[in-house]
């Protein structure tokens, strides 16, 4: 009645969402737009804008020490590069973000299976980098198989959990930590401790999200401690790293210890504010200063500033997306989503911690901002997926019994 009085009949206001929606479902492309979450697009427009600025930025660093002395090289080389990369993966991520999420599930179902097999086959017939075989020459080009199983493994890991809350006596802990293991088995034969500490720290998080007993966390803890220390003690590439970060030596201008000395370095040469686009120098000692490290070019060039700046948009990508499922009750939706957004929010961290020097080096690009093909390509299909799962139709809300219903209804 009350309703009535002030004009607000809940059947005419039925009947208007109805019309709307009608109008919005005519094209695809309006019903996507009107579902998706438009905030988190954008979170994503603004890292891609600023990976491209940061690429130009270290682009004439990187072309100068990896152009073998060819003066024809151009100073931009990265920079178009990476442009023609997002022109391919921009496309890529909204058309995945269409995806019903059925469909998304079988494609990462399919594609964790065809990857798995691929990351297995890297060690063997992969391409040698850097002492490391982490990339599968396919002939037209390269292509890295860990960058690209990530988002398929979270989804699939995501889709195995949840069928706990249809039967809790399924043995899914161990069927996803069978998985887990595999994957990390290969990747340290690669060797890729780096991607190997994602795999393993995205499940942690999606047992600890799915409900996991306390107990059975502490135990995976225990066991996480000793397969560290195990792992310093038998696997050399983990022991290399942790000892040059530890102990590191200054006169050796190679090891890992250099190369996050060097990036602190130009990290805290711009200052607060940076030395302005371009106006960078000692960029052009540091290795890998488009991929790895592109984090601090970013900060001598543009200051700790846009740094700061940075790591809040990643930490928002997180914040978004962990609000925007408070209300989620499909569990698979909840875990694949909240897994992606860790992934983001893990690698991101990580990468930073390299460049600020409170970590060793770890190979670990910075999402969007570095520059990589595997990467963005990979990263873009990522943030479709997450974009897929947080669909949300805005005329619909959630109701305390699991339903969906009208807003504005009785």
């Amino acid at each position: 009645m009350t309703d009535m009085m002030r004009g607000r009949d809940p059947r005419r206001l039925r009947q208007r969402v109805e019309t709307l929606q009608g109008r919005s479902a005519r094209s695809p492309v309006a019903a996507w737009f009107r579902d998706v979450d438009r905030v988190l697009l954008l979170i994503a427009m603004t890292l891609i804008a600023i990976g491209l600025v940061a690429v130009a930025a270290a682009s004439p660093a990187s072309a100068v020490r990896y152009s073998g002395g060819d003066v024809t090289v151009p100073p931009m080389m990265y920079f178009w590069r990476q442009a023609g990369w997002i022109a391919f993966s921009f496309p890529v991520m909204i058309a995945v973000s269409m995806l019903p999420v059925t469909m998304a599930r079988r494609l990462c179902l399919v594609g964790t299976g065809v990857l798995l097999v691929a990351l297995a086959l890297t060690p063997v017939l992969g391409h040698e980098a850097n002492g490391a075989r982490r990339w599968v020459n396919l002939g037209i080009g390269q292509f890295q198989p860990s960058e690209f199983l990530k988002p398929m493994f979270i989804v699939t890991t995501a889709w195995l959990l949840s069928l706990r809350a249809k039967d809790p006596q399924l043995p899914m802990l161990w069927v996803t930590g069978a998985l887990t293991a595999v994957i990390a088995a290969c990747l340290m034969l690669q060797p890729d401790f780096g991607q190997t500490v994602i795999f393993c720290g995205v499940w942690v998080a999606l047992l600890m999200i799915s409900g996991v007993h306390a107990r059975t966390m502490g135990v995976l803890a225990a066991a996480g401690v000793g397969l560290i220390v195990a792992a310093y003690t038998f696997y050399g590439t983990a022991r290399v790293r942790i000892d040059g970060f530890l102990f590191p030596d200054p006169a050796a201008a190679a090891t890992d210890s250099y190369q996050v000395d060097m990036a602190h370095a130009v990290l805290t040469a711009g200052g607060v504010v940076g030395a302005g686009p371009g106006g960078g120098r000692v960029k052009f000692k540091l290795p890998e200063a488009h991929t790895d490290y592109i984090f601090a070019v970013v900060g001598e060039e543009f200051g700790l500033i846009a740094c700061a700046i940075i790591a809040l948009i990643f930490l928002a990508i997180v914040v978004r997306v962990f609000v925007r499922l408070l209300d989620e009750e499909d569990a698979f939706r909840l875990l694949a989503a909240a897994g992606l957004a860790v992934q983001f929010g893990a690698q991101a961290l990580i990468n930073m911690a390299v460049n600020v020097g409170i970590a060793p080096s770890k190979g670990m690009t910075l999402p969007f901002i570095s520059y990589g093909g595997s990467s963005m390509i990979a990263l873009s299909i990522g943030m479709g997926l997450l974009l897929a799962f947080t669909r949300r139709n805005p005329y619909l809300t959630r109701s305390p019994y699991g339903q969906q219903r009208w807003s504005g209804a009785k």
